[in-house]
C-alpha cells in the first residue's frame, strides 16, 4: 500500500513538472528574449523600431531560426543600409528564417535553401528572398544570400536553441545582397493612393490641403487607413459634396493615425488609437485571425491590403471610410472615449508580454512573462497537491 502510495505522489509530482519546465518557449516574445542579451541591444532596437518583432511573434506556430547580429556587426548593417529604416527592414526579415535549424539538425542533412519573412512579402525578387543554409568543416555551419558567390555567415553561437520550434542563432556578419537595400519610393503620395485605386480619397485629400498634413507626418509617423472609390458611395457615408470645410478636414484626418503601424502590428492593439482628428472618438481593432478590422463605434471598415509599408509610414486600404460618429447625420454628441493608445502592442498572445507605443523604450524594460501559462499550470498543480496530500493520509 505504502509503495502504490510513493507511485501516485511521483506521477502527480510529474504532472505538474513537465508542463512548466515545457513552458518557456509558449508565448514566445522575441524583444522580450533578446532584452536579456546587452549584446544584441542594437538589433533589438531595430526589431522594435521597423516591427519586424511584430512580425516574427505573430509566428507561433511557425517553426522559426532568427540570425542575430552583434552590435558591432548590427552597426555594419545599419550603415550598409545608409542608415534607412524600411532598408534595415528588409535585411532584418531575410535574417528571419521560416524553419528551425541548429548544428545537430545542419550536420545531419547538409545544405539547403531556406524561406524568410523578406521572401514572405512578395518583395524580393525571384527567389532573392531565401537563404542558403550551409554545412562547414568540422563543427561550423552558417547562412548565406541565395544569390550565387555569396559571402556564407558562419554561426558564432546557438544563443538559444528549442529543437524544430525556435531558434536564435549569432552570425559572424550580416546577410546581404545586391538589391536588398533598395525600397519603395514615397515622394508621391497622390500617386500611391491613385494607383491603390482610391482617387477620390486623393482628390479630397489635395483639395482640401489634408494631404500637405499626411507629407508632413510621413518621416514622422503615419499610418494612412485609404477607402476605395466605392466606398464613397456606400449608404451611410456623409455627402462629402456638402460637407463645411472643417468636417472634411476631420474626416480625412479621422483616416490617419499619428505613428506607424503594419496591418501584423494592429492585431495586438489593445484600447483605442488616436487618429490625426481633433476629435475625441478613436477607432479600435478588431482582430481574427489574419483579419483586421477598424470600429469607429458606428460601423467596421476592414483592412484590406497593404500598399505601402516604409517606416515610418504605412498606407494601408480599407473597404469602407472611417467616419466619425459625430459626423454621422442625425448622430448624438460623441461621447468621451477611452484613453488613446499610441501604438500597437508587440505580443501576440497573452502568453508572450506585450509592447507598448514605444517599442525601444518599452523592450528595454520589459522582461518575459509567464502569467499566461502559469495561471492554468498553477490550478493544476493545486489540484493535483490535493490529490496527493489524500493519497500519503
Amino acid at each position: 500500500m505504502a509503495m502504490r502510495r510513493v507511485v501516485a505522489a511521483a506521477a502527480l509530482l510529474a504532472c505538474v513538472l513537465l508542463p512548466m519546465a515545457a513552458s518557456p518557449v509558449r508565448g514566445r516574445n522575441i524583444t522580450a528574449i533578446l532584452d536579456g542579451y546587452k549584446e544584441y541591444k542594437l538589433y533589438n532596437k531595430y526589431l522594435s523600431e521597423t516591427k519586424v518583432c511584430d512580425e516574427i511573434n505573430s509566428r507561433q506556430s511557425t517553426s522559426m531560426t532568427i540570425l542575430v547580429l552583434s552590435n558591432d556587426a548590427m552597426t555594419t548593417l545599419a550603415s550598409d543600409a545608409g542608415d534607412s529604416l524600411p532598408a534595415i527592414k528588409n535585411a532584418l526579415r531575410l535574417h528571419s528564417v521560416l524553419d528551425y535549424y541548429d548544428r545537430k539538425k545542419v550536420k545531419k542533412y547538409g545544405d539547403e535553401s531556406a524561406a524568410t519573412l523578406y521572401q514572405a512579402t512578395g518583395d524580393a525578387a525571384s527567389t532573392t528572398g531565401n537563404v542558403k543554409v550551409v554545412d562547414q568543416e568540422d563543427k561550423n555551419y552558417g547562412f548565406s544570400a541565395a544569390t550565387p558567390g555569396a559571402r556564407i555567415c558562419t554561426v558564432t553561437k546557438e544563443v538559444e536553441t528549442h529543437p524544430f520550434k525556435f531558434a536564435i542563432l549569432e552570425v559572424t556578419a550580416p546577410i546581404e545582397f545586391d538589391g536588398l537595400f533598395d525600397t519603395p519610393s514615397t515622394t508621391n503620395l497622390t500617386l500611391l493612393l491613385e494607383r491603390a485605386g482610391c482617387k477620390v480619397f486623393a482628390s479630397l485629400a489635395a483639395r482640401s490641403g489634408v494631404l500637405k498634413t499626411y507629407e508632413a507626418a510621413m518621416d514622422k509617423g503615419l499610418t494612412l487607413f485609404a477607402p476605395n472609390d466605392d466606398a464613397f458611395q456606400a449608404k451611410d457615408v456623409p455627402d462629402v459634396k456638402s460637407m463645411s470645410s472643417a468636417n472634411l478636414t476631420k474626416l480625412l484626418q479621422y483616416n490617419a493615425l499619428p505613428s506607424y503601424n503594419t496591418k501584423t502590428s494592429l492585431k495586438f492593439v489593445k484600447g483605442t488609437l488616436r487618429t490625426l482628428a481633433t476629435t475625441k472618438a478613436g477607432v479600435t481593432v478588431v482582430a481574427k485571425g489574419d483579419d483586421v478590422s477598424l470600429d469607429t463605434g458606428k460601423s467596421k471598415s476592414r483592412v484590406a491590403d497593404t500598399v505601402v509599408d516604409s517606416v515610418p509610414f504605412c498606407l494601408l486600404t480599407v473597404d469602407s471610410l472611417l467616419v466619425p460618429p459625430e459626423l454621422y447625420v442625425g448622430a448624438p454628441e460623441a461621447a468621451p472615449a477611452p484613453a488613446p493608445a499610441e501604438a500597437p502592442q508587440g505580443s501576440p498572445s497573452s502568453d508572450a508580454p506585450s509592447v507598448g507605443a514605444d517599442h525601444a523604450a518599452d523592450h528595454k524594460t520589459k522582461k518575459p512573462s509567464s502569467s499566461g501559462a502559469s495561471r492554468p499550470i498553477g490550478a493544476f498543480a493545486a489540484a493535483c497537491s490535493l490529490v496527493l496530500a489524500s493519497l500519503l493520509l
